[in-house]
């Protein structure tokens, strides 16, 4: 099977490879065969309902700093590609949420991993709030009075943007900290969104599992450990990466969330646990597959690519 592959990704002379879950994909489409092209999502347009992209051949190498070769680009129907990975990062903002109205014109007909329709409706952290049981106690507001009373309640919190992604403005929040109104008050200069406010989980001291689903199946994790002067474990922010187990509960999110995923067309996620409480489910541009890999786990660009052939097949 020989398919057209194009990648809708953020400037791919930006990326960092070591850690770049979409370059891994790249690099497995490519060893199959696969015919692949690359587009930045401000490269689309849509005239008269077919949607184009000006898309540019596309090799790619594992060298660092010498990582890909762009051929001349064209402008085409993205109808025409068997399979678009949605790889841009966040924020999920109107121009992401504009590129899954694109995407999804050109659907069923072509592949979009993850599906367009499915990835506008779950925004990471509200899609998590589905499964309550699963979670640690947590409030989405930006209504003071109810922060206020949550964390008399809860006494530890954290605070984060609705829809940041990458650990940024996340912040740990103690019960005799004197700086929360001024987090209030910035909070609500820079953002119009509510923030996620939840219970603050000690157990983020020893890792904040990144747990890799295919299909809705389990297939790879990554623990992050935050560095000793930061709370996030986020690999960008300078977490560092272990070899991982699942647990027995950590099982039990997989299989109650599983069926939910694979029914949403959600092939590729990646899901947060922390002390058995599941924190979030990314289904924009999960990462950690290069890092399981690193690790001695398995390479998880086989499967993923493995179920795409499967669907088109």
């Amino acid at each position: 099977m020989r398919l057209k592959v194009a990648v809708q990704m953020d400037h791919i002379e930006t990326i960092k490879i070591k850690g770049d879950s979409g370059f891994a994909l790249l690099l497995e489409a490519q060893s199959r065969g696969h015919e692949v092209a690359v587009y930045h999502p401000d490269q689309l347009s849509m005239r008269d309902g077919v949607v184009t992209a000006f898309a540019s051949p596309l090799q790619v190498r594992d060298v660092e700093g010498d990582h890909f070769t762009k051929g001349a680009g064209s402008r085409v129907r993205v109808d025409e590609f068997d399979v678009v990975l949605m790889r841009q990062d966040p924020p999920f903002d109107l121009h992401y949420i504009t590129a899954t109205h694109f995407l999804e014109r050109v659907t069923p007909k072509t592949l979009v991993v993850n599906d367009p329709f499915h990835v506008r409706n779950a925004p990471e952290k509200i899609f998590v709030t589905l499964f309550p049981q699963l979670m640690p106690t947590t409030l989405i507001s930006r209504d003071a009075d109810d922060i206020r009373a949550f964390r008399k309640e809860m006494g530890d919190i954290v605070m984060k943007p609705l829809y940041g992604h990458g650990g940024a403005g996340v912040f740990r929040i103690r019960a005799e900290d004197e700086n929360f109104g001024s987090f209030l008050d910035m909070f609500s200069a820079t953002s119009r969104e509510p923030w996620v406010i939840q219970r603050y989980l000690p157990a983020v001291r020893d890792g904040d599992k990144r747990i890799i689903l295919v299909d809705g199946k389990f297939a790879g994790a990554v623990n992050r450990v935050p560095a000793a002067d930061d709370l996030r474990s986020n690999m960008v922010r300078g977490g560092a990466a272990e070899t991982t187990q699942l647990s027995e509960r950590e099982r039990e999110i997989c299989d109650t969330i599983g069926p939910e995923l694979k029914k949403r067309g959600l092939l590729l996620t990646g899901i947060d646990v922390i002390g058995g409480n599941l924190t979030e489910i990314n289904v924009t541009a999960p990462t950690g597959i290069r890092a399981i890999k690193r690790l001695g786990g398995p390479d998880l660009a086989v499967t993923v690519w493995d179920a795409i052939e499967a669907k088109r097949a």
